[in-house]
C-alpha cells in the first residue's frame, strides 16, 4: 500500500503509567507539536487505564493536517476485529492520517485480560488474520497501515510477509538498517528513539542516521514519567533542531 505521508520525524506523546494528562491540555499539546511542524504523533495504550485508539480520535478532531499512530495498541485490548473496525472508522474520517501501530506485549498483560500469551509469533499471526474477518456487520471498506511492533529479526520478518511494516525501538542505527533489510524497500519502517542527550545537535545527528539507514520516520520520546506539559515543551523547543 503507498506509505503515509508522516513526514520523516514525529514524536511520541509523554509516557506516564500512574496519571492521564487533561484531554484539553492533549489537545493543545498536538495543536502545538503540529504548529512546530512535526509530521506525526504517536501514543502507548495501558491495559485497564487508557484506550489509544479513543485518544487519538479526540486528537485527530483537533488537529487539520498531523497524521498520528498507536506505538502501540496492545493486542490482548481488543478483539481483533474490534481493532480492525476501530481503525477502519479513524480513516474513514481522517483519510491518511493514521497509522496501527500493534504489539504482542507481555504475558503479564495477557493475564491481565484473562487471556492466554502463546507464542509470540502465533499469536500476532493470528491476531492479524483475523482482523479483516467480518463479524455481525462489516467494518467501513478502507484500508490503512498496519504495523508491528518489532525488536527482533522474527517478528521483522513476519511484519514483511503479513502487515504494511514494523515499529522497532530503543534501537541503534545499526539495527534500523538489518531491518530494513528484513522487511524490504516497499515496507513502512519507524523507528522509535528516546531523547539520550541534552544537546539538540547530537539529538538531530541520531534522527539522521536512522533515515539514512532506511527508517522512514523516527518519532523521538521523551523519558518515561516525564511530566506531560514538561515533556511537551521539551519536544517543540527541539523541532527546529530535528527539522532542519
Amino acid at each position: 500500500m503507498t506509505k503515509p505521508a508522516l513526514g520523516p520525524v514525529g514524536v511520541h506523546l509523554p509516557v506516564s503509567f500512574t496519571e492521564v494528562p487533561p484531554i484539553d491540555l492533549q489537545r493543545e499539546a498536538v495543536r502545538r507539536l503540529e504548529h512546530a511542524g512535526y509530521g506525526a504523533a504517536w501514543t502507548n495504550e495501558v491495559i485497564g487505564g487508557k484506550d489509544a485508539l479513543v485518544q487519538l480520535a479526540v486528537l485527530l478532531a483537533a488537529t487539520e493536517r498531523m497524521a498520528f499512530g498507536t506505538g502501540i495498541a496492545n493486542i490482548w485490548a481488543r478483539h481483533p476485529q474490534t481493532m480492525h473496525a476501530a481503525g477502519a472508522l479513524l480513516e474513514q474520517a481522517f483519510p491518511g492520517r493514521f497509522v496501527l501501530g500493534l504489539g504482542v506485549g507481555y504475558p503479564e498483560q495477557a493475564a491481565s485480560a484473562g487471556l492466554e500469551f502463546g507464542r509470540p509469533l502465533a499469536t500476532m499471526r493470528g491476531y492479524l488474520e483475523r482482523m479483516p474477518t467480518v463479524g455481525q456487520a462489516p467494518a467501513p471498506d478502507v484500508r490503512f497501515p498496519r504495523i508491528i511492533a518489532a525488536n527482533g529479526p522474527k517478528m521483522l520478518a513476519l511484519a514483511g510477509e503479513v502487515a504494511d511494516g514494523a515499529l522497532p525501538a530503543w534501537q541503534p542505527p545499526e539495527f534500523t538498517a538489518k531491518a530494513r533489510e528484513i522487511l524490504g524497500p516497499d515496507k513502512l519502517l519507524v523507528v522509535g528513539q528516546p531523547i539520550s542527550s541534552d544537546k539538540p545537535t547530537e539529538i538531530a545527528a541520531m534522527v539522521r542516521d536512522h533515515l539514512a539507514a532506511g527508517a522512514d520516520h523516527v518519532e523521538i520520546s521523551v523519558p518515561v514519567g516525564t511530566d506531560f506539559a514538561t515533556g511537551i515543551d521539551q519536544l517543540v523547543t527541539l523541532a527546529p533542531a530535528l527539522l532542519a
